[in-house]
């Protein structure tokens, strides 16, 4: 499976879902079903690197904003819904995690930013096919700590200056 055959499973399972991000890893699981185990497995291998690739100070600072606070937990279920939005999102977060504030049409706390079980797809899908648990996928395990500089997620005043568009549309009250 290449990169564009990843992106357009996760875009068309997306739109089927209407954004919804339950509905999103079910049908994510069922269109992985339809695979061979070894595409299922390199569909994971995908979604593990930009998973790790996202562990970044900066987007959790800009998963803080969008959530009102991001625990590590929240940050990774974050990360997985940031996948969940498709390559021109995720690569545009990468890139300037502030032009979220652009990126985004719309953006609920309590729905959006939590794609916890889009994390699991592959291997629900892969344990479904095969009725096995799924083999290490060769994968670098994320770093101990997020890269890049240390941001201070508690601090309302350091966020509103690196994020100042996700601030305004999303973190003042």
């Amino acid at each position: 499976m290449d990169e564009t055959e990843f992106w357009e499973i996760i875009d068309s399972t997306r739109e089927a879902a209407e954004g919804d991000p339950e509905d999103h890893a079910d049908l994510l699981v069922e269109r992985l079903m339809r695979l061979d185990p070894d595409s299922v497995l390199d569909f994971g291998r995908h979604f593990e690197a930009r998973y790790n690739r996202a562990y970044r100070w900066d987007l959790w600072g800009a998963a803080v904003v969008l959530l009102g606070g991001a625990s590590d937990d929240a940050f990774d279920y974050f990360r997985c819904w940031l996948i969940g939005q498709g390559r021109e999102i995720f690569e545009g977060a990468l890139h300037d995690p502030d032009s979220l504030a652009e990126l985004l049409d719309h953006f609920d706390e309590d729905l959006d930013g939590d794609g916890e079980e889009l994390g699991y797809a592959a291997d629900e899908a892969y344990e479904q096919l095969t009725g096995a648990v799924p083999p290490d996928l060769g994968i670098a395990p994320q770093p101990a700590d997020p890269e890049g500089a240390l941001l201070d997620l508690e601090n309302d005043a350091a966020l509103a200056e690196r994020f100042p568009g996700l601030w305004e549309r999303f973190g003042a009250e």
